[in-house]
């Protein structure tokens, strides 16, 4: 018996939509085989998004104006340079937001038909609760694989 192992991850990725079930796709390949272990997990990614720079622009000019309050004569232009310069750091500094996203994902480690092991990682689907000893299939597209239940 040859054994191989192959370890592919497939779960939802910011630039890619999740796997939607009722869209149809050319499959590449397809391979049967039986799951052998199963193990749901979840894996938290802590995610910065940037905001888009209004943040940064508003509290520039509100720098700008507070910075022109203080100052006289050739003084007021440099203080509210400093102030634009200053509000706008500091609205930059409080415009990363950080977020946590929890992704549910399954492990299936599957002896095929070919008797060989191929371990996939994908996001769990609370329709497709899998078990040991399913029979599955494993359906390779173009950008990535997929695991379903045979029926």
């Amino acid at each position: 018996m040859r054994l191989l192992t192959l370890i592919l991850f497939v779960f939802p990725m910011i630039a890619n939509a999740a796997y939607d079930r009722n869209v149809a796709r050319p499959v590449d390949q397809v391979v049967f085989g039986q799951i052998d272990s199963v193990r749901y997990f979840s894996q938290t990614e802590v995610i910065h998004a940037r905001e888009n720079g209004w943040e940064t622009f508003i509290g520039a000019v509100a720098g700008g104006i507070i910075g022109h309050q203080f100052g006289g004569g050739r003084g007021k232009p440099l203080a509210t340079i400093v102030g634009s310069i200053a509000g706008a750091g500091i609205a930059r500094h409080h415009a990363v937001r950080s977020y946590q996203r929890d992704d549910q994902l399954v492990e299936l480690l599957i002896k095929t038909e070919g008797d060989k092991y191929i371990d996939v990682i994908q996001d769990a689907d609370p329709n497709m609760i899998f078990s040991r000893e399913d029979r599955v299939r494993i359906l390779y597209f173009n950008d990535g694989v997929r695991v379903d239940k045979e029926y």
